[in-house]
């Protein structure tokens, strides 16, 4: 049964929950798939109870995502999509909201759930015009709730400055390796809730003799293990797969109880980056 997790939306000003929607709390990432592979690793993860997509313009496969919903034929109110402002293309307000059509039409979706900035403006300048154009985005239900990813805590505290609506979601590097405590902990001082990407971390720390001595104390994979972890750190969880099995088998950790473990998970903390930081950016 796919749990999930209420993601809100609160007034700037006073903190007030102006509405809420209920997300997955575990889907399936489609990063670095092309059209075939994409299609059918969606399919698969939805005939086994997968219900969210995180996807991105960037990954140049939002075509392939529409499709295989499409051919799904389950009800389009049954899955949440994700999709993200391409870094390039937040250049302002009218770019952002063309950006936002755009990734729609590839789609062939009405809506997407939740519209995320894929990483803050490089130009600092115009971060408020984008976050603005984002807000629209919502007012003109082009999507159901907005976000932001790979944002560090000075840029959540720069959002003050200019948001109207704070994020509902920050998706972020998570995995046991770089648990980030303070930075989910400044995403839930703003009202937004955690999504952790790359929980294995990119396949780097898989094999980590640490992780797969814990794995066998618990009797799972490592892959499981880890991928548990940031799940019960509270964060929504996306692990990519392509591999039919893996797909099943990283829906299946969330049966596994990893509390006896807690230490030895922390202690696997080593502020490991597998892919890009904007999180330290200006």
């Amino acid at each position: 049964m796919t749990e999930y997790v209420p993601i809100s939306h609160r007034d700037n000003e006073n903190g007030t929950k102006l509405f809420e929607i209920l997300m997955p709390r575990f889907g399936l990432g489609v990063w670095q798939m092309d059209k075939n592979e994409c299609k059918s690793s969606i399919l698969h993860a939805l005939e086994n109870g997968y219900r969210l997509i995180d996807t991105a313009t960037a990954y140049g496969n939002e075509n392939a995502v529409g499709e295989a919903i499409k051919i799904s034929k389950i009800p389009r109110d049954e899955i949440f999509v994700v999709t993200k402002l391409r870094r390039v293309h937040a250049t302002g307000f009218d770019e952002t909201i063309s950006q936002c059509r755009e990734s729609l039409q590839r789609l062939n979706l009405d809506y997407v759930d939740l519209y995320l900035v894929h990483a803050p403006p490089e130009d600092i300048s115009v971060r408020g015009d984008v976050w603005g154009a984002m807000e629209e985005c919502l007012r003109l239900g082009l999507t159901r709730s907005i976000g932001v990813s790979n944002y560090g805590i000075n840029h959540l505290e720069s959002m003050r400055e200019y948001a109207t609506i704070l994020p509902s979601v920050n998706q972020i590097e998570v995995h046991p390796w770089l648990q980030r405590a303070e930075l989910r902990k400044a995403n839930e001082g703003i009202g937004a809730v955690t999504m952790g990407y790359s929980p294995l971390a990119r396949g780097h720390k898989v094999n980590d003799p640490s992780l797969v001595s814990i794995a066998q104390s618990i009797g799972c994979t490592p892959a499981q293990a880890a991928i548990k972890w940031v799940y019960d750190t509270g964060c929504i969880t996306i692990p990519k797969s392509s591999n039919p099995n893996r797909i099943i088998e990283n829906k299946e950790s969330l049966n596994i109880d990893i509390s006896d473990f807690t230490d030895s998970f922390s202690s696997l903390e080593e502020s490991y980056i597998s892919g890009w930081n904007p999180t330290i950016e200006p």
